[in-house]
């Protein structure tokens, strides 16, 4: 045996996944689980309440029939879904893209942004993402070795007192170019973005863009909500062809077809871009899930025959409206959504009783933790507190709010709006 000293703590775990606090999932999801209010109406995780086109179920059952939808797929996706997906996207992109060397399969878009993160970050450099974001980008971006630079989206002016739309959430351009620096390589941006549901301006994207050409900053745009945009929606890949050989596009079957579980997403970007994913996707988990890729790729290539995706639009443009409906009535503000499935509220004129016990894990958490667990445990629905998508810096910005997700039956929306009906007694 070794003469070195045996370690003490075997179990410590790596700094990159100690010390966190619990997440804002498992709290929510917890206390839905013990909300005296049962069944609980969970409007929190953007999740479906409903199934997947029938086109779309039925090819994912006739592909599990198959011998080669049940082994391996090559390591960039099944040939048949990137060529649906370049079918698909070439006519927004003005070009024809290469499903061999333009597009790469992951499983799910936020394994396919990691992947993206491990192609091109190494230990010290930074990447630019506007506050509210997506947790998961945080992780992520470190996990390479990576430094987040935030960049917050500026609030409604009058937010808190009357309903705006989402486009009032700004960007501080002074401030975003004071973040570049001679270490960023990479911006992340979201559009249609979640929480807030705003859909980038054709003139925001071509500023960023054109700091990112002059700057040489890869753009990593999410965009898994584009084919829920209910204002004009431009892709920043498609401003020219200086900023499309920067720009990686990431999309989500899950988001499009309803089916968040399936775990099927997919970037679209220049070669020089995508060999480089492709090769870290290939490291982190090989290939994606064969059968739910063939139905993927079925999806595509029968949604435009159906008009589904006019028809999904329309629909979850309606759920929204119909869910709205009653903060019209209690009178708090919200930010009317260009795209997505969110709604963020503004409930600062919700008073909490000043007596109220809250568990420790909330009770140091900013007031929209409290606002939260106040709606499952009193109210019966739950909804996310979005200061979990800031800094502790920036929080304030967010405290107010909740976020709501609407991709629900209009049943159960229904029955969501009849229980938050009873704030009403704690608005002042």
């Amino acid at each position: 045996m070794s003469s070195s000293a045996v370690r003490s703590d075997p179990f410590r775990p790596a700094k990159r996944v100690a010390g966190q606090k619990q997440d804002v999932w498992s709290i929510v999801n917890e206390a839905a689980g013990a909300s005296p209010v049962q069944p609980i109406i969970n409007m929190g995780q953007g999740f479906f309440g409903y199934n997947p086109p029938l086109f779309v179920l039925d090819a994912a059952k006739q592909a599990l029939d198959r011998v080669d939808c049940n082994q391996y797929s090559p390591t960039k996706g099944r040939p048949r879904l990137k060529k649906a997906l370049a079918d698909a996207y070439s006519p927004f992109f003005s070009r024809e893209l290469n499903p061999e060397t333009e597009i790469t399969i992951s499983t799910g878009a936020n394994e396919g942004m990691l992947s993206a993160f491990m192609a091109f970050i190494e230990q010290g450099d930074e990447v630019i993402i506007f506050e509210p974001f997506f947790d998961q980008y945080i992780s992520n971006i470190e996990m390479p070795g990576g430094t987040v630079k935030y960049v917050p989206l500026k609030p409604p002016k009058n937010g808190a007192t009357e309903t705006s739309s989402a486009a009032e959430w700004s960007i501080d351009f002074e401030q975003l170019e004071n973040a570049i620096t001679s270490k960023t390589r990479m911006i992340v941006l979201n559009s249609p973005h979640n929480p807030v549901g705003k859909v980038f301006s054709r003139e925001e994207l071509q500023r960023i863009g054109d700091l990112c050409v002059k700057n040489n900053i890869i753009i990593l745009s999410d965009e898994v909500y584009d084919r829920l945009y209910y204002v004009p929606f431009t892709r920043i890949a498609t401003l020219s062809p200086e900023v499309s050989r920067l720009t990686l596009t990431v999309g989500s079957a899950g988001k499009n077809f309803y089916a968040t579980g399936w775990r099927v997403g997919w970037l679209i970007g220049e070669p020089h871009l995508i060999k480089y994913v492709a090769a870290a996707h290939t490291r982190i988990c090989y290939s994606s899930v064969s059968p739910l890729q063939e139905a993927a790729a079925v999806g595509f290539e029968q949604a435009d025959q159906v008009g589904f995706w006019e028809e999904s639009k329309n629909e979850m443009k309606a759920k929204m409206a119909r869910f709205n409906e009653v903060w019209d009535e209690l009178g708090l503000p919200y930010s009317d959504p260009e795209g997505g499935y969110f709604v963020l509220v503004n409930m600062q004129k919700v008073q909490l009783p000043a007596e109220y016990k809250f568990p420790p894990h909330v009770a140091d958490r900013p007031r929209d933790f409290k606002l939260s667990w106040f709606l499952i445990m009193e109210v019966g629905v739950a909804a996310i507190p979005p200061t979990e998508f800031y800094t502790s810096e920036n929080a304030y910005i967010a405290e107010d709010y909740l976020r709501f997700a609407v991709c629900k039956n209009d049943d159960v929306l229904e029955t969501a709006k009849e229980r938050l009906r009873s704030l009403k007694k704690y608005i002042k």
